[in-house]
């Protein structure tokens, strides 16, 4: 298997309001059968019916009901940058579940959670490099 994620679907309850949450945010999305694609560099993030997606997993539905293990990070260039987010976060109607502050580790973030709970982490890291596009580049942790 190649090192690479093609998609992240996020499981939403309801699709609409999902939508316009990350519009909200200036994501642009097309929407598909029911199903709606971002562009997101050299991936995709789908937005798509928690139901559904279980179904199409082969898992057996369940309500969330808490922190499903998975948080999804965006980087960007500065800490101002992470407070703006944050706060359009809010706004959009998501619950903002750590305020931005230097971490533990020397870095400046906060956490939102979506409609439907998923958390992401908004950072600036230093240590982790944003390309031109945005890419993200890894230090060499050796």
């Amino acid at each position: 298997m190649e090192q690479r994620i093609s998609l992240v679907t996020l499981g939403v309850s309801d699709l609409a309001r999902a939508k316009k949450f990350y519009a909200a945010l200036g994501w642009r999305g097309t929407e598909v059968e029911e199903t709606v694609f971002h562009q997101a560099g050299g991936l995709a993030l789908v937005l798509w019916d928690r139901r559904k997606l279980a179904a199409d997993c082969g898992v057996p539905y369940s309500p969330p009901n808490g922190f499903g293990g998975i948080a999804l990070a965006h980087n960007v260039r500065t800490d101002a940058e992470v407070d703006a987010l944050l706060t359009a976060a809010a706004r959009a109607g998501g619950t903002l579940t750590r305020p931005a502050a230097v971490n533990a580790i020397g870095f400046y973030s906060g956490v939102f959670t979506d409609p439907d709970g998923h958390a992401w982490e908004i950072a600036n890291n230093p240590g982790f490099t944003l390309s031109e596009d945005g890419s993200l580049i890894l230090p060499d942790f050796g």
